[in-house]
C-alpha cells in the first residue's frame, strides 16, 4: 500500500510540474522579437533582416513558392528544409553583433536566393 500511495503522490506532482511548463514557455516566447523571411522559388525576401544582437530572436520561415526550399546559414548553424506552403520557426540564441549570410540552398544558382541577417 505504501508503494501505491507514493506512486499516486509522485504522479500528481509530475503532472503538476508538466502543467506549469506550457505557461512558462508561452511567456518567454512572447518576449522574443520576431521576424519573417519568405522563400519563393529561389527568391528570399527580405534580402536584409536587421535583428537585435545579444537577445533570443525568433525567425519565421515561409515557403510561399511551388518548389521546395532550404533555408541555410553555415554561420548560424541552421539548415531547414521547407516543402511548398510550409511555415517553420527557427530561434537564434543571442546572436553576436555581425552579419550572417543565409540562402535557399536548393536555388544557389540564383542571385536572388541570398540574403543577410544583420545583428546590431
Amino acid at each position: 500500500m505504501r508503494n501505491a500511495t507514493r506512486y499516486v503522490i509522485c504522479s500528481f506532482f509530475a503532472l503538476g510540474m508538466l502543467a506549469a511548463l506550457p505557461a512558462t514557455a508561452t511567456e518567454n516566447n512572447a518576449s522574443e522579437p520576431g521576424f519573417t523571411i519568405t522563400l519563393k522559388n529561389g527568391v528570399v525576401s527580405p534580402a536584409r533582416v536587421e535583428v537585435p544582437a545579444g537577445v533570443i530572436v525568433k525567425i519565421t520561415l515561409k515557403n510561399t513558392g511551388t518548389d521546395p526550399a532550404e533555408f541555410e546559414s553555415p554561420q548560424l548553424r541552421k539548415e531547414i528544409v521547407l516543402a511548398p506552403g510550409r511555415v517553420q520557426s527557427v530561434t537564434l540564441q543571442k546572436p553576436s553583433a555581425g552579419e550572417y549570410v543565409y540562402f535557399d540552398d536548393f536555388h544557389q544558382d540564383l542571385d536572388s536566393a541570398f540574403g543577410v541577417i544583420v545583428a546590431k
